[in-house]
């Protein structure tokens, strides 16, 4: 998952400490601690989230320093940890939909990631309340007017380079670049500046899942304490800020947080993942007028040139299979080419295949086809929060994944060419936490779900510090 990202960065030879030892406090010490958190959340009024990369190694994603972190095993000569799905289709934690939750009861004020995964934001943190002071690797910006694109497929380059697509304002056009810093880039003013702002407001920061070892970052949580503001730490590991916080923790994040969210008698939200992707139609009339030369494409919605990472296949079948093989388009781009009489009329079938990682197998379409000579361009006006709002209470609702609708429709007249973007539920994790005891008093969990030693300088350049 992180691994592209760790080899795209420049290579620097002392990554800083790696290997720590973890350490678990005993079950009675950690359920004190999880009722001492809650009851500190309970009575902020601004609490302010600082997230590292144990955060999300329940979704599969590799630490860096942890004893199989990626760097751990690097400097151990042993291979790297596999990813056990493709980074793109990684799925928020538990973790990553309580904050929703809590930002959505207006608990949690702000969120400061230093992950790169952008499951912050697809878990549903509004992006006016997100600090990823590293960048995301789904992200692109314009350098001009500051748009910025989430993509469904990972980035090509890191370090503020150029990527091969353009801003898609016309009154702009510039070629946009990614957002993920490398070693020698400085946090962004647009990402630290507000974060520094949290922090100070602060009367509790709560960090999780970070080793609290990169600056200047790692002493963000720290500008709380001059107004009376606290810190506390949940992570497997010991950090260098363990002495400043008013309680460490040493437990999974995950468990820690599904705990505090029981005492305070909040439910952990599902997570839907809804997918866009594009069908292109474009007919054109033959010189001599008598027949239709048409192209069907499967497209993603990000532009003709990029591909579609959660497709597979697309079939086609037609409704007059004497006259028209069906086909099975198995690489991309997915487009067809076909020649018909002007006045025929028929249905095309599509069944879109999705990859690895999806829950949802497939999607089937029926797509009339018929010639229309239109000399006005239009598009259809369709609420597109509505219907997307819609296919998450459908999925959830009927615990299952699946459900699809058109979100956007559009016209051009010449050539014929009718766009129509469709939504489909492809992936739904839901979270059930259950706390009891043994006999032995040990806490039991059953967590379900469906389906670093750097120094960055904010002006200057990242150097890794032991």
């Amino acid at each position: 998952m992180s691994l592209g990202y760790a080899e795209k960065l420049s290579f620097i030879e002392d990554v800083g400490q790696v290997g720590m030892a973890e350490f678990f406090d005993p079950s009675h010490v950690l359920q004190c601690k999880i009722e001492e958190l809650a009851k500190m959340i309970q009575k902020s009024k601004h609490l302010v989230a600082f997230t590292g990369a144990g955060i999300s190694t329940s979704c599969g994603i590799p630490d860096f320093r942890g004893p199989k972190g990626i760097w751990t095993l690097q400097r151990e000569g042993k291979d790297l940890p596999k990813a056990s799905l493709p980074f793109h289709r990684a799925m928020p934690s538990m973790t990553h939909m309580a904050l929703v939750e809590l930002e959505r009861a207006g608990i949690l004020k702000f969120v400061i990631s230093q992950n790169v995964d952008g499951l912050h934001l697809r878990s549903g943190i509004p992006r006016e309340k997100l600090s990823e002071l590293h960048g995301d690797s789904f992200m692109e910006m314009c350098p001009s007017c500051g748009a910025e694109y989430l993509r469904d497929f990972e980035v090509e380059t890191i370090g503020l380079k150029e990527t091969s697509r353009k801003c898609s304002n016309e009154k702009c056009g510039a070629k946009l670049k990614d957002t993920v810093l490398d070693w020698e880039d400085a946090l962004p003013p647009k990402e630290i500046d507000p974060a520094e702002k949290h922090c100070k407001m602060a009367d509790l920061v709560l960090c999780l899942g970070t080793s609290l070892q990169i600056t200047p970052a790692c002493n963000l949580p720290l500008k709380c304490l001059r107004g009376g503001g606290k810190i506390v730490i949940v992570n497997l590991q010991k950090t260098p800020k363990d002495k400043k916080a008013n309680v460490v923790i040493h437990g999974f994040v995950d468990k820690v947080v599904a705990g505090v969210m029981e005492a305070l008698n909040m439910k952990i939200p599902p997570y839907v993942r809804i997918d866009l992707f594009q069908i292109i139609l474009t007919q054109s009339l033959s010189r001599d007028q008598r027949y239709i030369n048409w192209t069907l494409r499967v497209a993603s919605v990000h532009g003709m040139t990029s591909q579609l990472p959660f497709v597979d296949s697309v079939e086609i079948s037609f409704s007059d299979n004497q006259k028209y093989k069906e086909t099975v388009l198995d690489k991309q781009p997915f487009l067809v080419k076909r020649r018909t009489s002007r006045t025929e009329t028929f249905d095309i079938f599509l069944t879109v295949n999705y990859s690895g990682g999806c829950d949802c197998l497939s999607t089937k379409l029926n797509i009339p086809f018929e010639f229309e000579v239109s000399t006005e361009e239009h598009g259809e006006i369709i609420d597109k929060e509505a219907v997307l709002r819609s296919l998450r209470e459908r999925a959830v609702e009927e615990s299952s994944c699946g459900q699809s609708g058109v979100v956007e429709r559009r016209v051009v007249c010449e050539p014929r060419s009718e766009a129509v973007v469709y939504a489909t539920v492809t992936n739904l994790r839901t979270f059930i936490c259950q706390q009891s005891l043994f006999a032995n008093g040990d806490l039991k969990w059953k967590l379900e779900g469906s389906g670093t030693s750097r120094k960055r300088s904010r002006t200057g350049k990242r150097k890794s510090r032991a």
